[in-house]
């Protein structure tokens, strides 16, 4: 989950901004957190869901398996951060989320 969710994440800043991104993993309450910095100062939007769109689907996937998801304005560009949990619960519940 980690691989899909860096993979995505370091795409679209090289896809979209215009200068380097530095990637950032740091195991953190167990849990990865993978921070991604790019230089472009345009903030990230999710679409709505649309199974029939073709492509630009990343952000949607990766809001759905992180257990957090910040974006922060940085002096320059911006800087993403989400956490993808380790380790389910041995009771079946994927640790750190909670279920409504």
């Amino acid at each position: 989950m980690v691989q899909l969710v860096v993979s995505e994440l370091v795409t679209n800043a090289h896809k979209y901004a215009p200068g380097p991104c530095l990637l950032d993993l740091e195991i953190r309450d167990a849990a990865v957190q993978v921070c991604v910095w790019d230089s472009s100062t345009t903030l990230p939007s999710v679409l709505p869901a649309d199974p029939g769109r073709i492509g630009q689907h990343g952000l949607e996937i990766v809001m759905a398996v992180c257990r957090s998801f910040a974006v922060d304005r940085e002096p320059v560009g911006k800087r993403i951060t989400v956490a993808v949990v380790l380790a389910d619960d041995p009771g079946g519940d994927v640790a750190g989320r909670q279920v409504l």
